[in-house]
């Protein structure tokens, strides 16, 4: 199962995803995470986990991939980076980070200023998620950048399920929305809420066009907040994320 993960900045994504890795870890499960927000350098620290190096850098880096892309405009059909099928197991040391049975991969990062746009790391990102072969009981979890530049740019092809965090504010509630009407209001497409109290959650449920898409809620834990702002492993599976879990594995995502 390919799962990406989305929202807006600030509303847990990256945490949720972390959470959710680790949980199924303890499960018995293997994880493949994917890295795809070229912004979030603090993805590794929340698995503890080391950073692995960007994938963009083993295609040669980022400017040989941003004038192959240009040389190959208008049509991108043709360019492939990667041989089909794509294993992990079989790209070189130090592009692949690992703990336990969680693997973490990082297509790329905004090291230094002025170095351009983050563009060819989104085509990167969509060819080698289309391309990945999916192992046995394996579950690809992918973080993605805040915002709906992702969708623009089609990376969500080939996945089984979005997965959107809810913060309690209006602009989260406007991009649920976007989003929705970008995506075509995918049937495999859910909402998680978060940070939210018996107030809030209530609110946002009624903001909500679609809130039988709701598929999990996790109040505001100090505990992860602590956790967050210490770049310290998360350590305390919420009794909320073990039901998220658990209701996402019941999916069927081929219907």
């Amino acid at each position: 199962m390919k799962m990406v993960i989305c929202g807006k900045g600030g509303c847990g994504k990256s945490t949720i995803l972390a959470l959710l890795a680790r949980q199924y870890a303890a499960e018995g499960k293997k994880i493949l995470v994917i890295d795809t927000d070229e912004s979030n350098t603090g993805l590794h620290r929340l698995l503890g986990m080391d950073a692995p190096d960007d994938l963009i850098d083993f295609l040669g880096g980022k400017k040989p991939v941003t004038e192959k892309i240009m040389n190959s405009l208008p049509d991108l059909s043709s360019l492939h980076f990667f041989s089909h099928p794509i294993c992990v197991n079989k790209l070189p040391a130090g592009y692949v980070t690992k703990k336990g049975s969680i693997k973490l991969v990082s297509i790329g990062k905004i090291h230094s200023f002025g170095e351009g746009c983050a563009c060819p790391m989104g085509i990167v990102a969509k060819q080698f998620l289309s391309g990945l072969t999916d192992q046995d009981d394996e579950i690809v979890l992918v973080d993605t950048e805040a915002g709906i530049e992702h969708f623009g740019r089609g990376i969500e092809e080939g996945t089984d399920l979005i997965l959107m965090i809810v913060d309690p504010s209006y602009e989260s509630v406007l991009l649920t929305r976007k989003i929705s009407e970008m995506s075509g209001i995918r049937p495999d497409m859910y909402y998680m809420l978060n940070k939210i109290d018996s107030d809030t959650g209530s609110r946002l449920r009624c903001h909500l066009l679609h809130p039988e898409k709701i598929i999990g809620e996790m109040g505001f834990l100090p505990v992860i907040t602590r956790s967050g702002l210490d770049g310290e492993v998360l350590d305390d599976y919420p009794p909320e994320i073990f039901q998220v879990s658990r209701r996402l594995s019941a999916m069927d995502i081929t219907s």
